[in-house]
């Protein structure tokens, strides 16, 4: 089992957006990084823990916790002329673009925000600390996963 961090800008698309959706599920398309797509393709599995982040916003934080319900698979949203995340490049028969979904499990009722992340010095090499909150799908380990969710509920 593996761990992760999913990032969205909250008026693209929120937590809050997560739990209206059917079954609280979504597929997370629209990813056009090469490195956040592999891992999406090639370690992201059906039960993996996930971490919703909030980014681009007044108090960019964690917001709650997903799993993992469906593998990579390919990203349709690359091959709408009339979509936001069209590639003309990516073809149906060799798709460059995958998404996963994710099934929302909890909201938190206090978000650990990212002052408090990189606060904290055991959270300090978390991709989402030194990678400068570039990658929409990044690893997360397990203890540092852990110590995620316990301060959520302080």
């Amino acid at each position: 089992m593996k761990y992760w961090l999913v990032k969205s800008e909250p008026e693209i698309f929120s937590i809050n957006d997560l739990e209206k959706s059917k079954n609280k599920t979504t597929c997370w398309d629209g990813v056009r990084n090469y490195q956040a797509r592999n891992y999406m393709r090639d370690e992201m599995k059906i039960g993996d823990p996930v971490l919703f982040y909030h980014s681009n916003c007044e108090v960019p934080a964690v917001v709650g916790v997903c799993e993992v319900v469906k593998e990579g698979y390919p990203d349709f949203t690359a091959f709408d002329p009339k979509d936001v995340h069209y590639d003309p490049k990516s073809k149906k028969e060799e798709p460059t673009w995958v998404m996963a979904d994710i099934k929302l499990v909890k909201k938190f009722s206090k978000p650990v925000t990212l002052n408090e992340i990189k606060s904290k010095r055991s959270l300090c090499k978390i991709p989402l600390v030194q990678m400068g909150n570039r990658l929409s799908v990044m690893p997360v380990g397990k203890e540092e996963y852990e110590e995620i969710i316990s301060m959520s509920l302080l």
